[in-house]
């Protein structure tokens, strides 16, 4: 039914007065409800209170609701601890929290100081239990693990920061940890938090297997696979991976092997995989290696600009060159399977910049080790959440690709803030029954609907 002109368009001429309400009743997060009924349930406060019961006598701010808060910090878009001033009285936080009034930024601090390493070793133990409990709802029956590093500067003098690579702050003092990723869920799974000069393979071995026992344990008898890059290139890691019977594929440092530059420039005929992609496999071993192992030398036909003067005006010629890497993988499936296998592993990368955007993952709070260790638990649990939130609500579901992406169709965390969390509502008590009005159009109610009924009925 069309409108009429009049009856849409007004003049506004009123700048409306500006009052502020200090009832309490009213909240920016109305979309968090849906957050309280995911951590319900999942139990997380129980969940937290059980990693720092070893500290003793909880105060009133204890340790586990100060890393929910955190949490939930994180969730709402913030990374300072100081934004915490912007929604001190929001009475759904507070409600969340199991509190009258949050935590200011020195208690948070100080209760975060007083944490231990085994209460990081026992945040990490939970991040891995939600993982798995939701791979174990899924029953996939293979499940890819990524393991890499991502630098997380600082500007200030963190306790076990130091200068090393860094490609946007160079000389900037960062730490370097070693995270592992579900691929088909683009979920954290763990983490090993280490200096900024620690090279990628530094603690890399028994954080593999580690990560791999744990899956195993869990999970029983499926097929677990691995992607890494050329910096894990040992042949104590790959014989590891081969022990623990996980089919892997991994970058070869090409150019530090004369051997397989020569292979490459001896080699007349590749067999193509596509338009682009060409290759030919050997078994090849290092010289100081005992064992050979299956490696496919693969090219990539990729366009180079011309230098200097152009004879034509009307279009810019190519040249066509190729760039050349090796894998080497123990997955007995064609070369072209195991190429795209490891292309995805480009995957990962996405998994990060997410974090790092929407859940502050690149944010180093304080100068303590614990603390900053806490805190990227926090991140990497608010990220995994958000993702849980929707697995929750069963949405769109993908085959397995040769890539091993995502199983699912999922919003990020920014999304979902923007989409729902971010809604104005109020409480009430009608009737003496708790109630929560949120200002939503019928898409966002349509979704807020969705969800709670999935948890409801968890």
């Amino acid at each position: 039914m069309r409108s009429r002109k009049a009856e849409i368009v007004r003049r506004v001429h009123a700048l409306p007065t500006v009052n502020y309400d200090d009832a309490k009743r009213l909240t920016s997060f109305s979309g968090l409800v849906l957050f309280f009924a995911l951590f319900r349930a999942l139990d997380l406060s129980g969940r937290l209170r059980r990693c720092f019961g070893h500290l003793g006598r909880e105060r009133v701010y204890g340790a586990a609701r100060v890393v929910l808060q955190l949490i939930v910090h994180v969730i709402l878009g913030f990374r300072r601890l100081r934004d915490r001033d912007y929604y001190a009285d929001d009475p759904l936080v507070c409600r969340m929290l199991g509190v009258t009034r949050l935590p200011d930024v020195a208690t948070i601090s100080r209760t975060l100081s007083e944490a231990d390493p085994k209460a990081v070793t026992n945040l990490r133990g939970l991040v891995r239990d939600l993982v798995l409990g939701r791979l174990a709802a899924l029953g996939l029956a293979r499940v890819t693990i990524d393991f890499d590093g991502s630098v997380l500067s600082t500007a200030r003098r963190a306790e076990g920061s130091a200068v090393g690579y860094n490609p946007k702050r160079k000389g900037a003092r960062s730490y370097y940890p070693l995270f592992a990723v579900i691929s088909q869920l683009g979920m954290f799974f763990d983490m090993l938090h280490r200096p900024g000069n620690a090279h990628d393979s530094r603690g890399a071995k028994d954080f593999i297997r580690e990560s791999v026992e744990t899956v195993r344990r869990k999970l029983g008898r499926i097929v677990l696979e691995a992607r890494l890059d050329s910096a894990f290139f040992d042949e104590g890691v790959l014989g590891l991976l081969e022990q623990l019977r996980v089919e892997y594929a991994a970058a070869v440092p090409f150019a530090r092997f004369v051997t397989l530059r020569h292979l490459v420039d001896s080699r007349e005929r590749w067999r193509r995989i596509d338009d682009e992609w060409s290759f030919f496999e050997t078994q090849w071993r290092p010289k100081s290696w005992s064992d050979q192992r299956r490696v496919i030398l693969v090219r990539r036909r990729q366009p180079k600009r011309r230098t200097g003067p152009l004879q034509l005006d009307l279009f810019e010629p190519l040249d066509y060159d190729f760039e050349y890497k090796a894998i080497v993988t123990n997955k007995d499936v064609t070369a072209a399977t195991v190429v795209a296998f490891f292309n995805g592993r480009g995957l990962q990368e996405q998994v990060f910049g997410e974090a790092k955007q929407h859940a502050a993952l690149d944010y180093v709070p304080c100068k303590r080790l614990v603390p900053n260790q806490i805190y990227v638990l926090a991140t990497m649990l608010a990220h995994n959440l958000g993702r849980e939130l929707q697995l929750r609500a069963k949405p769109e579901r993908r085959t397995t690709t040769p890539t091993r992406a995502a199983v699912f169709v999922l919003k990020t965390l920014g999304t979902i803030r923007d989409q729902l969390v971010r809604r104005a509502g109020a409480l009430s008590r009608p009737q003496n029954r708790l109630a929560l009005t949120v200002a939503a159009p019928p898409k966002a109610r349509a979704e807020f609907d969705e969800i709670l009924s999935h948890l409801q009925a968890a």
